[in-house]
């Protein structure tokens, strides 16, 4: 079986594990004539390979894989197992792509069982579950693996009827002979197995209108009922015998080190073993631990109460005098002074010399955490030359590469177990709480489960980018925007990697900034200089939360400027349907288009466009409220998807309330519109967090939040009562885009500007706060 159960979980937890914990399936194995199922492997082909047909995305691996995937595998009884190489952080991947295979193989879902892959990207390819890409990198691959598996089967049946191949359909689970013969998928798996592999141009594809699940939206997500009833893996879920748990005292300023420590009374605590200093890492930190004291114990509790009892004098290092206050001013100062143009279109200063009249203004966001519903946690068991490890991570194989580096121990020997994620957010795509758990697990001798607290989490994590955006426009005398200048100054992620240079990188650059899409003539985007004082890490759709929120709050002013509907402002900055020209545009060539080749994803206005009227339209755009009460509205492009928010707000004794949102959703063919629903319902909740509750400051270096009593979210009393979500229809020839990250941006912005409708208020600095 390809989902055999490792026996030291614990027994409680078993039988949910059989669909979280997958062990690796050796293929000399699989092709033992000892297994009666059937195992399926498929190789990776180039982008080139998928041509014939809507390509829905293009796969980006790291390196063009050559050894067999195995995917599919068939027991007697029927039960299809597809295994899933994407990591499950409440986006779907794990039921969206193995729904497509299935759907292309007409394997009926109700027997169609899921397993996890571990880290391993020279069988599965690219793991890493970022960038909102799994489906539209995926989606044609899965479907070339459905399609394989049913022209096997078909050829199996073929052969025990003693007919030609073309007079075999597949229908449902079943294959079915010219005569009325019928045999299922399990009766045929065996023969099917020793069918060699179809070459691409052999198969056939459904036609859209034949799909059974893709596009439907009726596949609710694999493990909601083990979700909702307990009974799902989670990595704190993970016990191993002999583990032990620690918890770690990490440096409170970042390049921060232990400089003396009494752990007197820590050894004293009841089940308190150890305490062991852990090294940190000079700049750039990578995503390797931050150093400290970690305090192993036999349980969290023993060890979260000798953590307390720690006496610990710390050199704070370069970053202690970190303060936001004048960190901003600093921001806001290089802001009015930039010095790195990467857009230049048309002559910007000649349209400010000459114009009738200019506006400018500047914006604010403040860090912010991730801040999962799952704190960072992981178990790593390391013998004398091999690490197995368990965690919720989102890229399993940059942590198996690192940890092999980390240990000094061959990568083969390295095995990466992927659990559910309680949310990931890009905070999971940092591995550095498995490198804890390893190191620890190598000191010890023994099984070390690594535990993250809520403070743990906020106060050392990688930090969503702090921003300054200050935007400038020139005016015609009849009030036509002749000039766009936009001056982003932000602390870069590159910093994390790289020595830092206080520049934001092209990467950055793409994402709602040097993609500007305007009908404008001139038009410059550039930056200053801001050094990083902390982790700077992904964050949920990254640099565009500050972009949007800027942009879009910026052209709601313009209107109000200009005495202007800020609707027909928005359309006429967007202009006529067109696909942006990078060239004539005045982009830089390494335009970033996250990664996607920009002849198939390129800026589409008129998409853009559509999306800003179906979202106002659906919001009753236009319309008389009572007082207190406005409608705002933003649209943004993110992982080449166009979203736009029309949010109503009411202001009750200064309190804001958001009682309705309605998203406009074109993120091309919508393959699973229930996660694509179920994703903007959660980008509505970020997003309203985003706007009104989080933010993160420092103080001599030092984080000053700590838990959600000073680091609020979004909470059921005040959630949107109504989320509607309006999705785009397309054919399956347009191709399918990201969808878990690109709601986030235009939600704040919305807010924003919905409050000033309300209230006359114009907020710039993110979070706005609760009142007004």
């Amino acid at each position: 079986m390809l989902n055999h159960l490792p026996e030291h979980l614990r027994p409680g937890a078993r039988d949910a594990a059989r669909q979280s914990i997958i062990m690796r399936v050796d293929r000399r194995d699989v092709l033992k004539g000892a297994l009666a199922g059937f195992a399926l492997g498929l190789f990776a082909r180039p982008a080139t390979a998928f041509e014939p047909y809507p390509t829905g995305g293009l796969e980006m691996p790291r390196g063009l894989v050559t050894d067999p995937l195995v995917f599919v595998s068939i027991d007697p009884d029927g039960t299809v197992t597809i295994v899933a190489h994407r990591s499950e952080m409440g986006q779907g991947s794990r039921t969206s792509l193995p729904m497509v295979l299935a759907d292309e193989m007409d394997a009926d879902w109700n027997r169609v069982k899921i397993v996890q892959a571990p880290g391993d990207e020279p069988r599965y390819g690219n793991q890493d579950t970022d960038g909102s890409r799994s489906l539209r990198h995926h989606v044609q691959s899965m479907r070339q693996m459905g399609a394989a598996v049913r022209e096997m089967l078909r050829r199996a049946a073929a052969k025990s009827w003693g007919v030609e191949p073309s007079a075999v359909t597949v229908g449902l689970h079943e294959a079915q002979g010219p005569g009325g013969q019928r045999a299922g998928f399990g009766e045929l798996a065996e023969a099917a197995m020793v069918e060699p592999v179809p070459a691409f141009e052999e198969l056939t594809f459904k036609d859209e209108a034949a799909f059974r699940y893709i596009g439907k939206g009726e596949v609710q997500i694999t493990d909601l009922r083990d979700i909702t009833t307990g009974a799902a893996i989670y990595g704190a879920d993970v016990i191993l015998d002999g583990m032990k748990t620690a918890v770690i005292a990490r440096p409170p300023v970042l390049g921060g080190k232990v400089k003396s420590y009494d752990a007197t009374e820590t050894l004293a605590v009841p089940g308190v073993e150890q305490v062991i200093e852990l090294a940190g890492a000079e700049a750039p930190v990578n995503f390797l631990p931050l150093g400290g004291l970690a305090v192993v114990a036999t349980n969290t509790w023993a060890a979260e109460q000798g953590r307390e009892k720690l006496k610990i004098e710390w050199e704070d290092g370069p970053n202690a005098g970190y303060e936001s206050g004048s960190y901003r001013a600093a921001m806001d100062a290089a802001s009015q002074a930039p010095d790195n143009i990467f857009r230049e279109q048309g002559d910007t200063p000649a349209a400010f010399a000459a114009a009738a009249k200019t506006f400018e203004r500047a914006y604010f966001q403040t860090h912010m955490a991730h801040i999962p519903m799952e704190p960072p946690v992981a178990v790593a068991n390391v013998t004398a030359d091999a690490c197995e490890v368990w965690l919720p991570v989102q890229s399993p194989y940059g942590a198996r590469e690192d940890l092999a580096k980390d240990l000094g121990i061959p990568i083969e020997n390295v095995k990466v177990n992927v659990t559910l994620l309680g949310g990931g957010f890009g905070r999971k795509s940092k591995w550095d709480f498995a490198i804890e758990a390893a190191r620890l697990s190598q000191a010890v001798g023994a099984p070390v489960r690594v535990q993250w607290s809520r403070e743990d989490d906020i106060r050392h994590s990688f930090m969503h980018t702090t921003s300054v955006e200050r935007l400038r426009v020139a005016m015609d005398g009849k009030g036509k925007v002749t000039g766009w200048h936009h001056t982003s100054v932000a602390p870069s992620i590159l910093s994390t990697f790289a020595p830092d240079s206080g520049y934001q990188f092209f990467i950055e650059h793409g994402m709602g900034h040097v993609d500007a899409p305007w009908d404008v003539p001139n038009i410059r985007c550039d930056n200053a200089k801001a050094m990083a004082h902390a982790r700077i890490g992904w964050f949920r759709s990254v640099s565009n939360v500050p972009r949007a929120w800027a942009v879009q709050s910026f052209i709601a002013e313009l209107a109000d400027e200009l005495g202007r509907d800020h609707k027909e402002m928005l359309l006429e900055l967007i202009g006529p349907p067109r696909k942006v020209d990078i060239a004539t545009a005045g982009m830089p060539e390494d335009f970033w288009n996250y990664g996607e080749p920009y002849e198939e994803y390129p800026i589409d206005t008129g998409r853009l466009a559509h999306v800003v009227e179906v979202a106002a339209d659906a919001a009753g755009w236009g319309a008389s409220l009572p007082e207190g009460e406005g409608i705002g509205l933003a649209v943004h492009r993110s992982f080449v998807t166009y979203v736009a928010v029309a949010a109503r707000v009411k202001v009750v004794d200064r309190v804001i309330r958001v009682p309705e949102m309605h998203f406009a959703v074109d993120c091309g063919f919508a393959a699973n519109p229930e996660r694509i629903r179920s994703q903007m319902e959660g980008s509505a909740v970020m997003g309203m967090t985003l706007a009104l509750h989080s933010g993160i400051t420092y103080e001599n270096g030092r984080v000053q939040q700590s838990n959600f009593y000073d680091y609020d979210v979004v909470r059921s009393d005040n959630f949107p009562e109504r989320v509607d979500v309006h999705i785009v229809p397309h054919p399956f020839s347009v191709h399918a885009s990201g969808i878990g990250e690109p709601g986030v941006p235009p939600v704040a912005p919305a807010i924003g500007n919905a409050i000033f409708a309300a209230t006359g208020q114009r907020l710039r600095d993110l979070p706005l706060g609760t009142e007004v």
